[in-house]
């Protein structure tokens, strides 16, 4: 027997494909329940079937208050905690089992004192007096279906008793003083004979979609048993199919792309209260060691995101965005729609990403050692980031724009735990420097250098580009990741890469993210550096690149007809798999938070395409006419190429050198040249070949002053190095 049909075989085992003859429904609203207010910390075993409930209170399901969606009302309260005994008559019959939760705000789950399901609510478990991490309103009195989660016959073989069983859930509010809350659960499960031992299912109740082929590639998940959590990873099987293009993949093909261990855990923050979770992948070997691998055109690492779209009902935002910041020349994480069976149920749409890394085939800078303290070595490669969450990092000598509040940069590559106090200092200092620069009125710091001779100012005006193109609700402000690499390989710092932009393109309802017009910096700031403030209002520079750019990329990459044509052929590939995904997750013509009025009414996947299209056509529109500056001698925003050439005048070799910079450019004839090289000399010459300016400063910068009778135009600049020469254009205004 081959390896792949013997891998097949072990898994196939485990897949829970028995016929199904149907579904029933063992717990259901109205069933009789204990509940409890609690008002101290409760047992441990108050979930399993040990605990002695007596003394708690009796009711019906649904348990809550307001909306008049509840059979058994309480007084407010910051949480309740149910428990419902059922019974299993054959625990054999049974091939998994579905939890459905109406709720509102929060909820933890446990069957026989397992935790099985949870949504919009931290900790392990879950503080009595613990408010949930949002709000989330009840589903039902809407005429909506209510979360569904999957139970798979491994974890169930575990856990289910034959004969008492308990479902225990804590439900929790916002706050003691939200207007409404509710907890009503359904336990269904599925049944592999003719038997009849349960009651009917609600008539809302759809069973989960049985998946059997996909265009896609299909990933293979299985946990043998094990719950995944937030924190830490547990080893799974980690497979993939994928035959050759123009050749479906089904689930009973062996995994011939990739078949392993992997570490696997749910990710997100506000996403994990979704039906559908996210996961973090880390390829291990046998033993739980890092290992890395190579599938589907990724690049060989160990650390991936398996992205699970809900909210994001066109399935692409990432994947959009991601395209977008590959072809404009920078790195972003590459994707692959994929189709995810775990534990033998099918899950749905997802989005195979590369994680953020310091890497040479993700972000390629050079690799920092705890012993880089000093010279070259201690200038890159670092890592840091925006973003919400505790993290070590340093706070700016500037505020946030628009608060009293300084803004914070997170360590992130070395992380806290690895990176050392020169390191942590060295670029807590450049970056003051930077900011120093920015806030000055002449743009320059008291070294006299000015903030584009600290950063790569073509990322960040593309950063400000798609990020306003989108509407990107995060963007500025959160999963905002910065980069440097070493001086000698560069030096400056580039924005990116890109990350996070599932809530943009018009699905957002708050912070105008469904909103044509204005600027998403101002109309979603709190946590944004001020820099975007400063060049937006005052800084030509910056307004100019931006102009030059933008109209570039307009004629071509983000030309309406060029984005719409991208969004079509991504539609056309999944356009079976997201008809698959939206009957496992039945939301369409429905609000899931933060869904704009777009997303929300939107009753299938093509009428998302094509809200989305009017979106960018009409930002777009917006864009042409509001982007600041002017579009003339864009060549001086363009980014050096490396290029070399021999002057056959003097033989000596021209070598472009990206690390000088001459700053402010345009400029009236007073400017600064610096480089990381010393410049011996400088000839600066005119239209009709005339040298009007030398100088010989020996340094690696020097102010220049043109003749006050110097004409408006362009002048080519000279720049001689120890054994190199370098040629820039200059254009003078007066």
């Amino acid at each position: 027997m081959n390896n792949y049909l013997s891998i097949f075989l072990v898994l196939f085992s485990l897949n829970g494909l028995t016929q199904i003859n149907h579904w029933e429904t063992v717990i259901q609203e109205g069933d009789q329940c204990e509940y409890l207010i609690p008002s101290v910390a409760l047992q441990t075993n108050w979930n399993d079937t040990t605990f002695n409930s007596s003394s708690w209170s009796n009711g019906i399901t649904g348990i809550g208050y307001a909306d008049g969606d509840d059979n058994t009302t309480i007084a407010a309260s910051i949480s309740v905690y149910i428990r419902q005994e059922f019974m299993i008559t054959d625990t054999s019959a049974i091939e998994k089992a579905i939890l459905n939760v109406d709720y509102d705000d929060a909820f933890v789950a446990y069957l026989n004192g397992v935790e099985i399901a949870r949504a919009n609510i931290s900790g392990t478990p879950p503080a009595y007096n613990q408010g949930s991490d949002g709000l989330h309103e009840a589903s039902l009195y809407q005429g909506i279906v209510p979360d569904n989660f999957i139970i798979s016959k491994q974890t169930l073989s575990g856990l289910l008793n034959q004969g008492n069983n308990v479902l225990a859930i804590q439900g929790h509010n916002q706050s003691v003083t939200s207007s409404d809350m509710s907890v009503i659960p359904f336990f269904s499960v599925a049944i592999n004979n003719t038997s009849s031992d349960y009651s009917a299912t609600p008539f809302w109740f759809a069973p989960p979609f049985e998946f059997e082929s996909s265009n896609l590639p299909i990933i293979l998940i299985n946990t043998n048993g094990q719950t995944i959590y937030d924190d830490p990873k547990i080893m799974a099987d980690f497979g993939i199919i994928h035959n050759s293009i123009g050749n479906p993949n089904y689930l009973t093909d062996p995994m011939n792309e990739y078949y392993g261990k992997c570490g696997i855990e749910i990710r997100g923050e506000s996403s994990q209260s979704f039906a559908k979770k996210s996961y973090a992948i880390e390829l291990w070997d046998d033993l739980g060691n890092d290992m890395d691998s190579s599938f589907l055109g990724f690049t060989r690492e160990e650390d991936f995101v398996l992205y699970g779209p809900y909210s994001d009902k066109s399935l692409l935002n990432n994947v959009l965005a991601m395209h977008i910041g590959e072809e404009t020349g920078h790195y972003a994480s590459q994707t692959q729609l994929t189709e995810v069976v775990l534990n033998g149920d099918y899950q749905g749409v997802y989005v195979l990403m590369e994680k953020i890394k310091r890497d040479k085939g993700r972000v390629d800078i050079a690799k920092l050692n705890s012993i880089d303290l000093s010279g070259d070595q201690l200038t890159g490669g670092y890592i840091f980031r925006i973003d919400k969450g505790v993290y070590d990092g340093w706070n700016s000598n500037f505020n946030k724009y628009g608060s009293t509040d300084p803004l914070y940069f997170q360590f992130f590559y070395p992380d806290q735990n690895n990176i050392q106090a020169l390191q942590a200092a060295y670029i807590e200092n450049y970056m003051n420097e930077f900011e120093e620069a920015v806030a000055s009125p002449t743009f320059e710091n008291l070294l006299g250098k000015h903030y584009t001779d600290y950063i790569d100012l073509r990322s960040f005006v593309d950063n400000f580009i798609i990020n306003e193109l989108s509407k990107n609700v995060d963007g500025y402000r959160l999963s905002t990741y910065f980069h440097k690499d070493k001086d000698s390989k560069g030096g400056k710092v580039t924005a990116g890469p890109y990350w996070d932009f599932n809530l943009s393109f018009g699905n957002g309802d708050y912070c105008s993210g469904d909103d044509v017009t204005g600027w998403e910096y101002y109309q979603c700031s709190g946590n944004s550096p001020f820099w975007w403030d400063t060049w937006i209002q005052t800084d030509t520079v910056f307004q100019n690149a931006v102009r030059c750019r933008w109209e570039e990329l307009r004629e071509g990459l983000l030309h309406t007809d060029s984005i719409n044509n991208y969004l079509d052929s991504m539609a056309n590939y999944i356009a079976d798999a997201q008809d698959r995904n939206f009957q496992q997750y039945n939301i369409m013509g429905t609000y899931v938070w933060p869904n704009s009025a777009a997303y929300a009414n939107s009753a299938s996947h093509s009428e998302v395409i094509i809200n989305m299209k009017s979106f960018l056509s009409d930002r777009s529109d917006w864009l042409d006419n509001n982007i600041p500056g002017i579009a003339q001698y864009c060549y001086l925003y363009e980014p050096t190429e490396d290029t070399t050439s021999t002057d056959t005048t003097t033989s000596i070799l021209i070598v472009k050198n990206t690390y000088t910079q001459l700053h402010p450019n345009p400029n009236n004839g007073n400017f600064r040249i610096v480089s990381n090289l010393k410049i011996y000399e400088i000839n600066i010459i005119d239209a009709l070949g005339r040298v009007i300016y030398s100088a010989s400063p020996n340094e690696k910068s020097a102010t220049i002053q043109l003749p006050l009778n110097s004409s408006t135009g362009i002048y080519s600049v000279g720049v001689q190095y120890d054994n190199q020469k370098e040629f820039y254009k200059i254009f003078l205004q007066n």
